[in-house]
């Protein structure tokens, strides 16, 4: 096993029927941008029944068919926003918590105290985390993920990390291990992902890994580090 390798995104996904919700987090490979990306996948209506929206300077889950909503508590919520320098992207309402967190002085670590896993035994959907904060003309991030310590929900293990920013490097947190009955989560560390240059590529690479049936929704954010222009990407399954 090569410790320093760094795996093609769209290798990892391909055949995976169930990686369920991923963020990547890295820098271009020309060094220019710092990017980020969040995707959505689902197995029932419920889930299935969501897009992505951009508003009020966050990206938000909504209904895709709000007279079909079932259960609104586990689907709908922030899945990116800033404050001050930093840029927050989760699979949860945790977003507003690191928000909050921050807002009041706390570290994104210590900001994600209050919370643990989803309370959708027995999955137990592990609750994933990013946080970019930049300061002269670059960027560290940090991740993290909260998941069951065991097979009944007993407690919540807390895993963290910090990376600085290199070129054409990015780490890819995600839900699921594959798909399953209970659905194993996700093990290990982030995985090691090349981040190319134009965000396009990116976009499609990602968008078509992923699972035709569960995929639903993608969003990529490229941050220009000079010049602090973004450009974005969002695709949804249901148009």
């Amino acid at each position: 096993m090569e410790i320093y390798k760094i795996n093609d995104i769209g290798e990892l996904i391909a055949g995976n029927p169930y990686v369920g919700r991923g963020i990547v987090v890295g820098k271009s490979a020309d060094g220019k941008n710092a990017v980020s990306a969040y995707f959505i996948m689902g197995r029932s209506a419920n889930s299935r029944n969501r897009v992505f929206a951009a508003r009020d300077g966050a990206i938000f889950t909504e209904p895709f068919d709000a007279s079909k909503v079932e259960d609104p508590s586990l689907i709908i919520y922030a899945a990116v926003r800033e404050y001050r320098n930093n840029l927050v992207v989760t699979n949860g309402d945790q977003t507003d918590t690191i928000v909050a967190g921050l807002q009041a002085g706390k570290t994104f670590e210590a900001a994600l105290e209050s919370r643990c896993f989803e309370p959708d035994a027995p999955n137990f959907t592990p609750r994933i985390s990013a946080m970019l904060t930049f300061a002269d003309g670059d960027f560290t991030y940090r991740m993290s993920i909260l998941k069951s310590i065991d097979a009944k929900g007993s407690a919540c293990a807390r895993y963290a990390f910090a990376y600085p920013s290199a070129a054409g490097l990015g780490h890819f947190i995600h839900t699921y291990v594959t798909d399953g009955n209970p659905i194993p989560t996700f093990q290990g560390e982030p995985e090691r992902v090349a981040v190319p240059d134009r965000i396009d590529d990116l976009t499609q690479t990602l968008w078509n890994a992923l699972d035709a049936d569960n995929k639903i929704s993608l969003y990529v954010q490229y941050r220009n580090l000079s010049t602090g222009k973004t450009e974005t990407r969002i695709v949804n399954k249901n148009q």
